[in-house]
């Protein structure tokens, strides 16, 4: 078995083993989101020689900006994508369940009996919230995961969203969802178990060409070039994806989201769920996040033209999200209460019908380009598993490709309580450490604190509620090469500039120490 670790060390061997050996492997995939590196797990799990590169870092791209939730396709039971629905739901289980329990807990969706909704509106939550109940039992989730929805009292209300407004207010109805910790955590989580089990992760490495048979790479740290020969050639580019096969029309749809202190809200333990008005399938949310923090989204918007690497957020945006969130709360917020945003471009495909992108379906397709290199557009967060599983069933098939079956559905990841090398945590391991560094490492936090050699490992980085051994961790094992792949995506500091700031400094320094460790 293969370590799980993932640092500068290990790229530049892998990178060297590639360039002199010339080997052809099984699988290259393009691309270190969710989407990549789900293909990544599930290839080198079948036995498949695996290499994913990703331009960037991992989870760069739209992987980063969800509202991190692992939906169980209600939304889509409104559209009559019932297929996407049922399998969201599905695989929201077997997170939740098997795969990834430590990274994905239940989040109480409140959705508030008050003045600020019509009459149709409460009905109409009320049957989704049953029909999702319907959805859960049928994917086989236990209600002791995902409790049933109900009516909660006035008072509990006021308890899980204490900033909702009173007016009218009645009491909720209150239906429960997925809501994972981070959302890059979860693809750090799944490249690492996929590099246990012998794939090879080359982060700040572009795929300058590719055909069905190799790929052209560039180490944009170096300068340095190699060819790496392949029996099949994957991209899970997300957004980008027609820069490799220019038949495939991408329509990015803008997500955003504003960051503020959850102190404002009362500190809530629920999400508040508010229909947009003269809706009954578009919803904003307040939903409370890790470091202090609230998230409020979201924003479904063309976003034509070209794509950037991190997508600005536009003012009318903010607007937007204040405007129409103001009418369900007691206080209203101000433009001065945003201490961040964030926002992001959906990959869906193009109908080539027009209308909204709010209408256009989130189902994935697999498409072949005349080079043969296959593409994997569309999809939903949640669902990556089955994309996946569903992309290599179909590669080996046509590639005739010698492999087993795919395993994934029940292979938990890197600190799942379930994984081999961490089932046998026992609670008194677990005894001192901070609570947010188990909420966020699960049963794999012991060894967090074990291989920390910086000085006072459990003190916190700046304003957050991370700890320096925390930071060295992600030098050492989760593939972080400077100190923006450490505030950006491994700690999220960044999504509130001042936090990042703050923090700036001393991630130097513990970058520096690791750097010279490894010398």
């Amino acid at each position: 078995m293969s370590t799980s670790a993932l640092n500068a060390r290990r790229r530049a061997a892998e990178w060297t083993e590639l360039s002199r050996t010339q080997e052809t492997v099984d699988v290259v995939i393009i691309g270190g989101g969710i989407t990549g590196v789900g293909l990544a797990l599930d290839a080198i799990t079948r036995g498949l020689s695996t290499v994913l590169v990703e331009k960037h870092d991992l989870a760069f791209g739209t992987s980063r900006w969800s509202s991190k939730l692992a939906h169980g396709g209600l939304r889509y039971l409104a559209k009559m994508e019932l297929g996407i629905a049922h399998h969201s739901a599905v695989e929201r289980g077997i997170l939740m369940e098997r795969t990834a329990p430590h990274l994905i807990r239940a989040l109480p969706q409140v959705m508030a009996l008050g003045a600020d909704t019509t009459v149709k509106q409460k009905v109409a939550t009320r049957m989704g919230f049953l029909a999702g109940d319907a959805l859960r039992i049928t994917a086989g989730t236990s209600a002791s995961t995902l409790p049933r929805s109900r009516f909660a009292a006035k008072e509990e209300t006021l308890r899980l969203c204490p900033a909702v407004s009173r007016k009218g207010l009645k009491g909720s109805w209150v239906n429960y969802d997925g809501q994972m910790v981070d959302d890059a955590r979860v693809v750090t989580a799944l490249a690492r178990t996929a590099a246990s089990e012998g794939a090879r992760i080359l982060t700040y490495c572009e795929a300058t060409s590719a055909s069905g048979q190799e790929v052209k790479l560039r180490d944009t740290l170096t300068g340095a070039e190699t060819i790496v020969r392949a029996r099949a050639v994957i991209s899970a580019t997300g957004v980008w994806a027609g820069g490799l096969d220019s038949e495939i029309t991408v329509r990015p749809a803008r997500g955003t989201h504003l960051v503020f202190d959850a102190e404002l809200f009362g500190n809530p333990t629920g999400a508040l769920t508010v229909p947009l008005p003269g809706s009954i399938s578009r919803y904003l949310f307040i939903l409370p996040a890790p470091h202090g923090r609230c998230y409020l989204g979201l924003t479904d918007e063309d976003a034509p033209g070209e794509i950037p690497d991190v997508p600005p957020t536009p003012e009318e945006d903010v607007e937007f999200l204040l405007k129409h969130i103001n009418r369900a709360l007691e206080k209203k917020l101000t433009r001065a209460d945003v201490l961040g945003t964030f926002t992001g471009l959906r990959p869906l495909l193009d109908n080539g019908e027009g209308g909204s992108t709010a209408d256009l379906s989130r189902r994935h397709a697999i498409v072949t380009s005349e080079n043969g290199v296959y593409s994997v557009v569309g999809g939903k967060f949640t669902e990556y598993r089955l994309m996946a599983e569903e992309t290599l069933d179909r590669v080996i098939r046509e590639r005739g490709l010698t492999a087993r079956a795919c395993v994934t559905r029940n292979f938990p990841l890197i600190g799942a309580p379930g994984h081999r090398d961490y089932s046998h945590i026992a609670l008194r391991d677990l005894h001192g450490l901070p609570a947010a560094m188990m909420r966020r490492f699960g049963n794999e936090a012991p060894q967090v604190f074990a291989a920390a050699t910086v000085e006072n490992p459990l003190n916190n980085v700046g304003n957050l509620d991370v700890s320096r051994a925390e930071a060295e961790y992600a030098f050492t094992h989760e593939g972080a090469l400077t100190v923006e792949d450490v505030l950006e995506r491994r700690t999220r500091a960044a999504m509130i500039p001042r936090d990042a700031e703050a923090a700036y400094a001393e991630v130097q320094e513990i970058h520096d120490h690791v750097m010279r460790s490894m010398r």
